[in-house]
């Protein structure tokens, strides 16, 4: 009976429907729930345990933030007080020499990013933070923005700098997140090895020539010739270095570059003591040149300090990024964002996998575009963030001293925050060309695998490889990294589309005395019993890349064969008047390529050529028969084996003798 009154159960009942039921009884089954045998587990249990199941998968700190074990935590505190103390200066020098923004730019930058991702991502020991190349990306995006501003004020300046890093910020952060939601961190395999290291040559000579400016002190001298691109930075240095440049800030600079040359090579002996090789050299020297600088005067000298920094981004500490005065900024920083998304997260998944493989977890891709993109699209609600990825270098040392799970991530930014907003005065007078020679040793890390990878491709004589190396190496220099990587992009996809254009097709032959057919150029026993007849096996599916060329390729097949021809020379082969295809390596064809096919049958049709095909498998014969091949050609002219058609064809023959 009803009663008008619905039981608790079928209440339950109504808010579980039947794919929720069954996804349940699956999870239950794969988690354990229920063993052969025992009593069917509670649905509803069931369901909540799947969900909680997915929860974690997409949310990892549900499922480490719970499990974390207290053995853990001692080398992750130290992981992430030895990260935080080579990050400090370098966000500080990122920010204030690359990107001509506020010192804060690169410590917040250095902190919110890297909580997020802890929370996001599914590497433990991936350190999301600034980069060299991403921050001179965002630099060279400002410098547009203020030379394209003819009402350029020292107070606007600064306004358009924190405008233009948000809205790219923004930008870079929701580009990531899509790419990640929609399933495309496969990107990774876009990008050749040859075009990536061309980039980062390129990036390391541009930070380089940039650097050298400030570490001769000609910033002033800089601004009033204002030399835009890299080579006119590197003639401007040549003509300046000998007479306007300030000595104490080149003694300074150099000094402090030798001495953290020195100590990486110092430190390499003492590999064995992690105490002495995890030294934060980069510290020291900023501590030091701060102290002597305040004692000895240099800034009476000429040498330029990083002064008061006042502890605020904007307004508010907290913004939204897509206010009103970021808009006009948003169009003429997109290609930037795009460019810094992608490169970042190669970056990333490099950093990622190769500590994931080492300590035996998955990494996916996926799920790192989402965890990174959501890192920097709450960075971007701090006005003035710089965008944030995965370094392989930080990574690898937040492993090597002891970091094992994400909380080394939230160790890390906890420390920066702390030194941004109690620390950060006593670097009042830390000299900036100290700061441009931290930067200078990231040149070496970035050449360092430049030679290995270039005596390999001319080893291996690669020249497309070398092409794409030089083309992006040239463009980025003479015109901009944009330019360089957009040429290099466009010439490897060229490449990489040519090459899947190229179907894999070989002409078969028999064996003697057996009834196998087999590659005439792989298996010289292999003959062709009847010239008049083509068997040509298609060794992949079909699509509209590889089947765009097809007529021609096997017309060149009917008169060379399988050997290269140039198109002038005679032909080697009789006109064929029959062809068998043997097609038990096609899976698949789609619309496209069926349609190509279609007008190919047609053509050899109106020729009077025969067409046959053989081992054709369930699928493509389906999208033939939905294409009208079928019909054109006829049921007839399907057989299982190659044989079976030579045999059909042999009676044609004879028929068409007899006659």
């Amino acid at each position: 009976m009803d009663s008008g009154l619905a039981s608790p159960r079928s209440e339950r009942s109504v808010l579980l429907n039947h794919d929720e039921l069954e996804a349940g009884r699956r999870g239950a089954l794969y988690y354990g729930l229920r063993t052969p045998g025992a009593q069917s587990p509670d649905p509803l249990k069931a369901v909540t345990q799947t969900r909680w199941a997915y929860a974690k998968y997409y949310l990892p700190f549900l499922d480490w933030v719970p499990n974390y074990s207290p053995s853990l935590l001692g080398g992750d505190i130290l992981a992430g007080l030895t990260v935080a103390s080579i990050l400090i200066p370098q966000s500080i020098s990122y920010a204030s020499s690359l990107a001509k923004l506020s010192p804060l730019a690169g410590l917040f930058s250095a902190a919110i990013p890297g909580i997020v991702y802890a929370l996001l991502g599914t590497s433990r020991q991936l350190n999301v933070a600034p980069e060299a190349a991403l921050s001179l990306l965002i630099g060279q995006a400002v410098s547009l923005a203020l030379h394209g501003d003819p009402h350029d004020t020292p107070r606007n300046s600064d306004a358009i700098g924190i405008a233009v890093t948000t809205v790219t910020t923004l930008q870079v952060g929701l580009f990531s997140f899509m790419l990640g939601f929609f399933r495309l961190g496969f990107i990774d395999v876009v990008l050749s090895r040859a075009l990536l290291r061309g980039f980062v040559s390129a990036i390391a000579v541009v930070i380089m020539i940039e650097q050298l400016i400030p570490m001769f002190g000609l910033v002033e001298r800089e601004h009033e010739v204002n030399p835009h691109t890299t080579v006119d930075k590197f003639i401007f240095i040549v003509q300046n270095f000998s007479s306007h440049e300030n000595r104490p800030t080149t003694l300074v600079s150099f000094g402090s570059l030798l001495v953290l040359v020195s100590f990486r090579y110092l430190k390499g002996f003492f590999q064995r003591y992690w105490f002495i090789y995890r030294i934060p050299e980069v510290l020291i020297v900023v501590i030091v040149s701060t102290v002597l600088c305040d004692v000895l005067e240099w800034d009476k000298d000429g040498v330029a300090i990083l002064g008061n920094v006042p502890i605020k981004t904007g307004a508010h500490f907290f913004d939204l990024p897509l206010r009103p005065a970021n808009l006009p900024f948003l169009r003429s920083t997109t290609s930037t964002a795009i460019l810094v998304a992608v490169v970042g997260f190669l970056d990333s998944i490099v950093a990622a996998k190769q500590n994931a493989a080492r300590f035996g977890y998955s990494i996916s891709p996926n799920r790192e575009l989402v965890a990174l993109g959501a890192a920097n699209i709450a960075s971007a609600f701090v006005p003035g963030t710089l965008p944030a990825f995965g370094s392989i270098t930080r990574s690898r040392i937040n492993a090597d001293v002891g970091g094992r799970s994400q909380m080394a991530s939230l160790v890390c930014s906890a420390v920066v925050l702390l030194a941004t907003f109690f620390l950060l005065p006593s670097l009042y007078y830390l000299p900036k060309c100290v700061l441009a020679a931290i930067i200078s040793l990231t040149v070496y890390s970035l050449l360092s695998e430049a030679p290995h990878d270039l005596i390999f491709f001319w080893k291996m004589r690669a020249w497309m490889e070398l092409t794409l190396i030089f083309l992006t190496f040239v463009c980025t220099i003479v015109w901009n990294v944009e330019v360089g990587v957009v040429v290099s992009v466009v010439i490897s996809l060229l490449v990489l589309v040519r090459k899947s254009s190229k179907m894999r097709m070989s002409i078969l032959g028999r064996i003697p005395g057996t009834a196998r057919w087999k590659p005439i150029n792989e298996h010289p026993e292999a003959s062709e019993d009847n010239p008049a007849v083509l068997v040509v096996r298609i060794r992949e599916s079909l699509d509209f890349a590889n089947t765009s060329q097809l007529i021609e390729r096997l017309r060149r097949m009917e008169l060379y064969g399988i050997y290269p021809s140039h198109p002038s020379d005679p032909p080697t082969r009789t006109q064929p008047n029959a062809l068998v295809f043997h097609l038990s390596d096609v899976e698949k064809c789609d619309a496209s390529a069926a349609q190509i096919l279609l007008e190919l049958l047609e053509m050899y049709k109106s020729r009077g050529v025969a067409v046959f095909f053989a081992h054709i498998r369930t699928a493509p014969k389906i999208t033939f028969e939905k294409a009208g091949i079928v019909q054109l050609v006829g049921e007839e002219s399907f057989y299982e084996t190659v044989g079976k058609a030579m045999e059909r064809i042999e009676m044609i023959e004879r028929e068409v003798a007899r006659l």
